[in-house]
């Protein structure tokens, strides 16, 4: 029986240290009344945050070879990244541009790919993956014909590049069509408004001229959502330990009866229980990230990011429900963060497949695949 090192959940040095620059940008960059504004439609905050976060440092290229402009990193650092712009519920397009479209144009293996990747990597041009946002890694990625319209796409509102599959099969191709003329994205009202939706539709003209950055795309599409899948799955882990830790900061200073809330013992076990709910996400998490970015195989990348999609959608959901509980009446204001960070944990839910496709996926590959259950 073939034996895999078992990756390392541990943060290096050097990820420690690329935390600690997110966090303290975004501290500084990222006030929670300006994402907040995003609900009423205003998005100024966008451009100058991704401009601090892709331009100034660096990430947009974090996963970009160094010969392109990049920064060569692992799947282990973006995740890492992932999880500090989550705790911020950021509104910028790292898991789409950086992490979706740049994995799937560095498995697509073309010189027209590796010149988007490049561009890519200043962090002046960002690119979406023109599939429904709930799209599966493991199952059957939508093409389409002559002519374009997807309904429900992330990213695409902040794209300049939009990466279209088209044809079926065999001949699954995708093409890179620049936003603009032929080419209409209209937003769409999303339940987290921080990372907004918008349906897209690329007209025949703008389509057939648009260059082929993938001949057989299947394999690309695949590592992209799959690597997506294993980096949303780290971002739900960090907005579950924001939720942990804003709670109890909270109930540490908040007093009832004469006492500080955080000493009921009652409260107590509520919090234990979310503690050990949002390590075993982590280790979860980051299980699914070491093996993408250390094992080449393929079942197993497909297994265990399937585990770490439907365990952390599920929790991080009910972490963001426990804290918006035990904050009371004041997770209920629109000034408070709870709102934001139970919307991105519900959305993120169904984003890349709901945990329920996940699970079907986990059923298939242990040979417990359920009666009349469809993957493809």
């Amino acid at each position: 029986m073939t034996t895999h090192a078992v990756p390392d959940l541990l943060d290096s040095e050097v990820v420690s240290d690329l935390r600690a620059a997110v966090r303290d940008l975004l501290a500084d960059r990222c006030p929670v009344g300006a994402v907040t504004a995003c609900y009423d439609g205003d998005r100024s905050l966008v451009a100058p945050l991704w401009r601090a976060v892709g331009v100034d440092l660096g990430l947009a290229g974090l996963l970009v070879d160094e010969d392109r402009g990049g920064h060569g990193a692992s799947l282990r650092e973006a995740a890492a990244v992932a999880e500090e712009l989550a705790a911020a519920v950021a509104p910028v397009p790292f898991v789409t541009s950086a992490v979706v479209a740049t994995t799937v144009l560095a498995h697509a293996g073309t010189s027209e790919a590796d010149r988007l990747l490049a561009d890519l990597a200043g962090g002046q041009v960002t690119a979406s993956l023109v599939v429904p946002w709930t799209t599966a890694p493991e199952g059957r990625v939508p093409a389409v014909g002559a002519r374009v319209v997807v309904r429900s796409v992330a990213g695409a509102l902040e794209a300049h590049v939009l990466l279209v599959p088209t044809g079926a099969g065999d001949a699954l191709e995708l093409r890179a069509v620049p936003v603009g003329d032929g080419v209409t994205v209209e937003p769409v009202v999303s339940l987290d408004m921080t990372r907004q939706l918008a349906d897209v539709t690329v007209d025949a003209a703008a389509l057939a001229a648009a260059p082929v950055v993938a001949t057989d795309a299947r394999d690309a599409l695949r590592a992209g959502l799959r690597a997506g899948t294993a980096v949303l799955a780290a971002e739900q882990v960090g907005l579950a330990r924001r939720c942990l830790v804003d709670t109890v900061a909270y109930l540490q200073q908040r007093r009832q009866f004469g006492r500080v809330l955080g000493g009921f013992q009652a409260l107590k076990h509520r919090l234990a229980d979310v503690y050990v709910d949002v390590e075993s996400m982590g280790a979860a998490a980051a299980f699914a990230v070491g093996t993408l970015a250390d094992v080449d195989d393929d079942l197993e990348q497909a297994l265990v990011t399937a585990v770490a999609a439907a365990a952390c959608s599920d929790t991080a959901v009910r972490v963001a429900e426990e804290m918006v509980q035990l904050h009371a009446g004041l997770a209920m204001t629109w000034e408070h963060p709870a709102h934001l960070l139970l919307k991105r944990a519900k959305s993120d839910q169904l984003a890349l497949g709901s945990p329920e496709r996940h699970r079907a996926v986990v059923a298939r590959l242990a040979d417990l695949d359920p009666p009349g259950t469809r993957l493809g």
